[in-house]
């Protein structure tokens, strides 16, 4: 890559709470970016200002110089479609952030085959498949990164969130073996394991009842109070921390890696 070249990323879960934050530090730093999520950008976050944030943090639109590409990665037709129109777009592709993810929250022996494979296709087959579709766009720019989000949930968990842990867990493993087989085409990939986030995919979480009882707000400072931090983290924490991963600039040496940013979370003894 030349060094004034402009650097393209794609962000799969583009308008959820962590994509959103994502699509803004790329763009901030100089990056064309590539959004893809089954839901609008322009559909604001609920709750638009989580209580952890500023109540007057706007919520600001997707880069004009951007794509969104409103899109269900849970199909493999999609993403050979999304993949199609990045090429189109932008020729290369010098990072890739599978941040997509979706979540149930209920008995395992209550989890139907429909939604355990449901889980799977959107939080596992669909980075497989990312990495497959990307690696042309990879060649071209040279190489590049790969940021797979995956959760603390991969190694640390608890009850009625079963799919969702086994298809973060496999996310790791699918991290090395990307690692070890992508090296030698100069391509990256590491995963971050987010704990606690102030997103609506947490509080939709929570208002399941998965985690703690009354209401949302407690069950927000229970979890809070399990962090060494003293609080659960904020979507634009772990935005910087994927952007680190994803930028050669700053993490060439780092690759096949799992990066925890949960405030201290998975530090403490349980038995405590």
């Amino acid at each position: 890559m030349q060094e004034n070249e402009t650097r393209a990323v794609m962000i799969t879960g583009a308008a959820g709470g962590i994509g959103r934050a994502a699509v803004q530090v790329f763009a901030a730093a100089g990056w064309k970016v590539i959004g893809v999520d089954r839901s609008p950008f322009s559909t604001l976050l609920e709750p638009a200002k989580p209580p952890a944030l500023p109540q007057d943090e706007p919520v600001l639109p997707f880069p004009q110089d951007g794509l969104f590409i409103q899109s269900d990665i849970s199909l493999p037709g999609n993403m050979e479609t999304i993949f199609a129109r990045a090429h189109a777009f932008s020729g290369a592709l010098h990072a890739l952030v599978n941040n997509a993810a979706l979540q149930i929250a209920k008995p395992l022996i209550e989890t139907t085959v429909a939604e355990w494979d449901m889980v799977m296709a959107s939080n596992l087959r669909a980075a497989f498949l990312g990495v497959k579709l990307a690696y042309p766009l990879f060649k071209e720019a040279g190489g590049g990164a790969v940021v797979n989000v995956s959760s603390v949930h991969a190694v640390q968990t608890s009850a009625n969130i079963a799919a969702y842990a086994a298809s973060k867990g496999g996310l790791l493993a699918l991290t090395r073996a990307m690692a070890i087989e992508l090296a030698p085409h100069n391509i990256r990939v590491n995963a971050i394991l987010p704990g606690a986030v102030d997103t609506p995919m947490l509080h939709a979480g929570l208002s399941r009842g998965h985690v703690g009882m009354g209401t949302l707000q407690d069950r927000l400072d229970n979890l809070a109070r399990k962090t060494v931090n003293g609080r659960v983290g904020r979507p634009e924490e772990i935005a910087h921390a994927i952007y680190f991963l994803a930028d050669d600039r700053q993490s060439s040496f780092m690759t096949g890696q799992s990066m925890i940013v949960d405030g201290g979370a998975t530090a403490r003894l349980s038995t405590e």
